[in-house]
């Protein structure tokens, strides 16, 4: 076993509708970048990650999700069932935290993102929370990672960091490095010990997105014909 695993805390599959990278190409994009572990956190579902974590890989999965409540996107990690969006921020952690599941909030500052946590929310919710995205590498400004950073620090938080890859060329662009862990418990203490390493992907990452969004739509719109 290696000293440092390398983890990248947020990411996307074909399973979210934003995306087009198949679970194959998610794997070998992910080994290549030198990922160790990965947290599958769809839009709404976890059916990704528990087909990724079911396929033969030398990848360790964490089945996660990034789920929109009315309040904001929240990420549940460790999941072995979807949690329904739409929910109060109150609720939507709830129903994470009943199945030993860890509360992981994304881009909190966000001036780029319209579903990030709201200010209000985030201030109430701050003592339910287990950790906070301290880098985001599709952020448009650098200072919303950094102002995430603080607040994680001000208020004794561990801090991730993820790609938020859409696409494979995005995957690890972000990530933790962290001693080994087994637990959930583990691996907060893990994360604390980390070091959180990244680059911005850039605006063009976006615009990717919206593209593939229209792709997917289209192709619904022929095979509807």
């Amino acid at each position: 076993m290696t000293d440092k695993l390398h983890i990248d805390m947020h990411m996307h599959t074909e399973h979210s509708r934003d995306s087009r990278t198949t679970l194959a190409t998610f794997a070998q994009a992910a080994i290549a970048a030198g990922l160790d572990i990965v947290c599958v956190t769809d839009h709404d579902t976890i059916d990704g990650a528990l087909r990724l974590r079911e396929m033969s890989t030398s990848l360790r999965v964490i089945v996660g999700e990034e789920i929109n409540s009315r309040d904001g996107e929240i990420i549940g990690l460790f999941l072995e069932r979807a949690v329904p969006p739409g929910l109060s921020a109150e609720e939507t952690i709830a129903r994470i935290h009943e199945q030993s599941g860890l509360v992981y909030v994304p881009h909190p500052f966000s001036r780029n993102r319209l579903r990030h946590l709201r200010r209000n929310a985030l201030e109430r919710v701050v003592p339910l929370i287990d950790a906070i995205e301290v880098f985001n590498a599709r952020e448009a400004f650098g200072a919303d990672n950094r102002r995430s950073l603080a607040f994680a620090a001000a208020h004794s938080l561990p801090g991730g960091a993820g790609s938020d890859a859409h696409r494979p060329n995005e995957i690890g662009r972000a990530y933790v490095e962290v001693p080994p862990f087994t637990t959930q418990a583990e691996f907060l203490g893990a994360l604390r010990a980390g070091t959180p390493t990244g680059t911005l992907s850039g605006v063009r990452a976006h615009l990717r997105t919206r593209y593939d969004v229209v792709r997917r739509w289209m192709g619904r719109g022929t095979k509807g014909r």
